[in-house]
């Protein structure tokens, strides 16, 4: 909820646009590859919400869009990096359709991000993806990846990288 947002972000110490407001942090059951989200990016000193797809498009005719990205191993120090705001994930098990749905959220916060990458395409289109890691004990059974999940009070160190990414992206 927009509630717990702004809470977070004026807790840690984030400054956002006046212009900011609930309808930019839209409230959603679900996003699927495609869908448009709220990304948090760096603006300046501070941060904003911006509605992007889900998904980078397909790097070659007949490929998937790019919606997850592995993080080991790599420096993220001069790409574009965002926080994907949410409130939890899911992880489908199984090899039917449809498959079980498993959702997962942190215990001490309401609120969580996906550390992630956003891109803008020539017609001035902008997407992110979501980077992941290994899985860590919780996942492990569900998924042999898991997204790169940051607590609120990481989100900046992200962004503005003022902390080690291999501190960051990490599992949990």
């Amino acid at each position: 909820a927009y509630a717990a947002y702004r809470k977070a972000v004026e807790q840690h110490g984030l400054d956002t646009p006046s212009s900011e407001s609930a309808s930019d942090l839209p409230q959603a059951d679900d996003l699927k590859i495609g869908d448009i989200g709220p990304v948090l990016v760096a603006s300046g000193n501070g941060v904003e919400l911006k509605p992007m797809t889900f998904g980078w498009p397909a790097p070659r005719p007949k490929a998937s869009p790019v919606f997850n990205f592995k993080s080991d191993g790599r420096s993220f120090k001069d790409s574009r990096r965002c926080v994907i705001v949410l409130s939890g994930f899911f992880e489908f098990v199984g090899t039917k359709y449809p498959k079980a749905k498993y959702r997962f959220a942190l215990k001490a916060s309401p609120l969580m991000g996906i550390a992630g990458l956003w891109s803008e395409a020539d017609d001035g289109s902008l997407s992110f993806t979501m980077l992941t890691t290994a899985p860590g004990p919780d996942i492990e059974p569900y998924h042999d990846r898991q997204v790169c999940v940051l607590a609120p009070e990481d989100w900046s160190a992200w962004l503005f990288l003022t902390r080690p990414e291999a501190e960051l992206l990490k599992p949990l």
